[in-house]
């Protein structure tokens, strides 16, 4: 695609200044895209409504037409034109936890593009929580389709600068209020299956959505063989599906097991990888950092490994910082399911593509 310029401006997080507000709306509203963040991460933005805008968003991202978007809405009361049917669990939802880091699958209505479906006959809507967000949306007067702001298959941006490395030259409009809160993409449930199910974990855990929604469950084990590299699959259900995503650009390996036994074992990886003159980073808890001082390899610490929040809040910087470092691999522990964590382990997974050591 054209390069063209693009600039950066700064949005004030809470109190989003109104003229900035509108001159990113007017681009929208004229089928441009537009980077804004969210309390997830950032989104690369374009009219929902319009093909050829939502067109615009999967060549920036070089991201493949099977693979649907999240559209974006500000008040409830737009899902009535996106959805064919809203079924009664919507509304239990969107009370405890719109606007909030949810995505509802549901029926989609024809006004809905294919384009923002990948063919599907269902839609992904949210919410978001983060004021420059709603505000953008409603001074746009249109849903907003947003997948994450950088290349397909990278790692998520959650700060403008991250955005602006993978995407300068491919979009015309950064607006920059800060790091996002979350730092992990929403949580997707599909209400169009039996059963209410997470086609990807995120923001909202399994344990907040079972508190509303008893019978919430998590989807099968997910087929081995589907190669995440091969875009002539069949549509994905959900984004966040492939097998490699939010992915480095050097490899990433997984360790699982105790503290105790995930250190032990990364160490011994860092000492062999050293001794082959390999650049290494390592990604831990903040209980971690005292083994690796004098492994000599760069480090970047999460936080404590008790508070998924933070550790998920700093997931996707830390990946990203590494690979500023000039390292060849990532080695990174693992970290406890509950809550976020299972947000956490997914992102993990896929950015390893399934490179995970294990030890007893």
């Amino acid at each position: 695609m054209p390069k063209i310029d693009t600039e950066v401006v700064t949005v004030d997080a809470i109190h989003p200044e109104i003229a900035k507000i509108e001159r990113a709306a007017a681009l929208i509203r004229a089928g441009e895209v537009v980077v804004f963040p969210t309390e997830t991460v950032y989104g690369l933005g374009a009219d929902a409504l319009q093909p050829g805008a939502v067109e615009r968003i999967f060549a920036a991202k070089g991201r493949p037409f099977s693979d649907p978007l999240i559209v974006h809405i500000a008040d409830e009361g737009t899902l009535d034109e996106l959805a064919s049917e809203i079924p009664a669990q919507v509304h239990q939802l969107a009370r405890a936890f719109w606007p909030g880091p949810l995505t509802l699958i549901l029926p989609r209505r024809p006004l809905v593009p294919a384009l923002v479906t990948a063919g599907l006959q269902t839609v992904a809507v949210r919410m978001p929580r983060h004021p420059v967000a709603l505000a953008l949306i409603r001074a746009a007067g249109t849903p907003i389709a947003a997948p994450s702001a950088n290349r397909f298959m990278h790692v998520s941006p959650t700060t403008a600068q991250h955005a602006l490395a993978d995407l300068q030259g491919r979009v015309p409009l950064i607006l920059d209020s800060g790091p996002c809160e979350v730092g992990v993409e929403s949580t997707v449930l599909d209400l169009c299956a039996m059963v209410p199910t997470i086609l990807r974990p995120g923001g909202v855990s399994l344990e907040e959505l079972r508190a509303v929604l008893p019978d919430v469950r998590l989807p099968l084990p997910a087929n081995k063989e589907r190669r995440d590299n091969d875009t002539s699959l069949e549509a994905q259900r959900s984004p966040g599906q492939l097998l490699t995503h939010y992915a480095p650009a050097v490899p990433l390996l997984l360790f699982e097991g105790t503290a105790e036994v995930m250190r032990a074992t990364m160490l011994t990886e860092v000492q062999r990888r050293r001794e082959n003159g390999e650049r290494i980073g390592v990604l831990v808890a903040d209980e971690d950092v005292a083994a690796f001082q004098d492994s000599g390899a760069q480090v970047y610490t999460l936080g404590n490994a008790a508070a998924p929040e933070k550790v998920a809040a700093a997931l996707f910087a830390g990946l990203r910082t590494l690979e500023t470092y000039g390292v060849e691999v990532i080695l990174c522990r693992s970290f406890d399911e509950h809550g976020l964590g299972l947000a956490i382990r997914d992102r993990l997974l896929r950015a390893a593509a399934g490179n995970v050591f294990k030890q007893s």
